[in-house]
């Protein structure tokens, strides 16, 4: 307890720059989920992609970022270890921070998209289970975690692939694809918005104070899918193409079509994102800020101070303007050639598994989950369609993510007990 008292105020020091650190992270690499496609399928370009991310990834972080936080992230360690010494849970937040924090500027900088959450969850399960005790980390969530690494690529994957194909199907293979994308592309409008806004509710504004029941939600939703239907079939009848145009230009201008639909995607899903992950910068701050200002009470929820959201919402927009364009250009570019229809359906594909993972408390990564989609649209075409030596790293990336953040907490935690003389 003296520990707490007498550095309290360089303690929430400590984490509220490790915390800006670590959504920094957060900015540089998880970004690229939202507008990926979108610069890699030529609908937007990296600055304008940019530009967009920053406005909704704030707005989401800032406005839906969370009126309360779990104390403990995910409750992948068990609070009551920390009870009779509450520095060490300040100590291991701190240090986690740092840790995911490091990873992630390292695989940013790489053009690696690895997680965010399984960064943070790694570094919180290194100091628990080294520094305190292998009992005080509940294992099974931490399973659970690690079978996401197949699960969620292989939902996103199986859906884009279906999306794309029915898009192919119906658009794409026909004599005449305008008049099919004018027939069919407001019934994929009304599933976007469907979607997109079920995410938005069931990730957003929840935090919001707006938690509306299952039931309300999908009302909702449907709400907004016909209004986005009927918005679509009134904006697609006006579209004027000439045609007497060849085939090739139809494709041109129905792909036009396809980007315009995922710009919409991208910025729902940057908010939705902004929403959902600042929580894995602020939700360790949020619990040394607890824990220092109650002075050593451990709570199992932790109220936010006024200033841990902005913080969290600037430091994603820093990491993504300095060091965000690496990790897109990967998801763009790297793993196969995206086209908007291709781009669209990896979108859709990755924001439809947010909603199902989350209805059913599957423990989800959003990166791992658009990597899988844009895998699924890529091997539609064929498995020479994909660059196996981009996926090959992008999935060992993933396997070190949990260790490394794991390894580098461990050695921050024993330094800070050291530096305040804890035994």
């Amino acid at each position: 307890m003296d520990i707490i008292s007498s550095y309290s105020l360089l303690l929430i020091g400590m984490a509220a720059v490790f915390g800006f650190f670590m959504a920094w992270g957060v900015g540089a690499n998880d970004v690229a989920n939202a507008m990926g496609t979108s610069v890699g399928s030529k609908a937007l370009t990296i600055k304008q992609a940019i530009v967009i991310a920053m406005i909704f990834e704030f707005a989401g972080a800032y406005l839906a970022g969370g009126e309360v936080t779990n104390t403990v992230r995910k409750g992948i360690i068990d609070s009551a270890y920390f009870v009779d010494q509450p520095e060490l849970l300040v100590f291991g937040m701190i240090s986690a921070l740092l840790a995911a924090g490091f990873w992630l500027m390292f695989a940013s900088y790489l053009g690696w998209p690895v997680s965010t959450t399984h960064s943070i969850i790694g570094a919180i399960v290194g100091f628990s289970a080294v520094g305190v005790s292998m009992e005080s980390v509940q294992w099974a969530k931490v399973g659970g975690v690690v079978g996401s690494w197949v699960v969620t690529p292989a939902i996103s994957g199986f859906i884009a692939y279906l999306i794309f194909m029915s898009a192919q199907k119906l658009i794409f293979d026909r004599s005449n694809p305008l008049e099919m994308a004018k027939r069919y592309v407001p019934f994929y409008m009304g599933l976007a918005g469907f979607v997109i806004s079920l995410v938005t509710i069931k990730k957003g504004l929840k935090h919001v104070g707006l938690d509306l029941g299952s039931l309300e939600g999908y009302l909702w939703a449907i709400a907004v899918a016909f209004v986005v239907f009927i918005i679509g079939k009134i904006a697609i009848k006006r579209l004027k193409f000439n045609p007497s145009d060849d085939i090739d230009m139809h494709y041109t201008n129905v792909e036009k079509v396809f980007a315009v639909l995922m710009v919409v995607t991208a910025c729902a899903m940057a908010f939705a994102h902004g929403s959902n992950d600042v929580a894995n910068a602020i939700g360790p701050l949020a619990a040394v800020v607890s824990v220092v200002t109650s002075g050593g009470d451990i709570a199992s929820k932790a109220q936010l101070a006024w200033w841990v959201l902005p913080l969290g919402g600037i430091g994603i927009v820093a990491g993504l303007a300095m060091l965000g364009k690496r990790v897109i250009a990967t998801i763009g570019n790297g793993i196969t050639h995206l086209t908007p229809s291709r781009g669209f359906a990896a979108e859709l594909a990755a924001a439809t598994t947010v909603v199902l993972a989350s209805g059913t408390g599957l423990p989800i990564s959003t990166t791992q989950t658009l990597v899988g989609a844009v895998l699924g649209v890529g091997m539609a075409r064929g498995i020479a369609a994909l660059n196996l030596g981009v996926v090959r790293n992008i999935v060992i990336s993933w396997v070190v993510t949990l260790p490394a953040g794991a390894i580098m907490s461990i050695i921050f935690f024993y330094i800070l007990k050291a530096i305040f003389g804890v035994d």
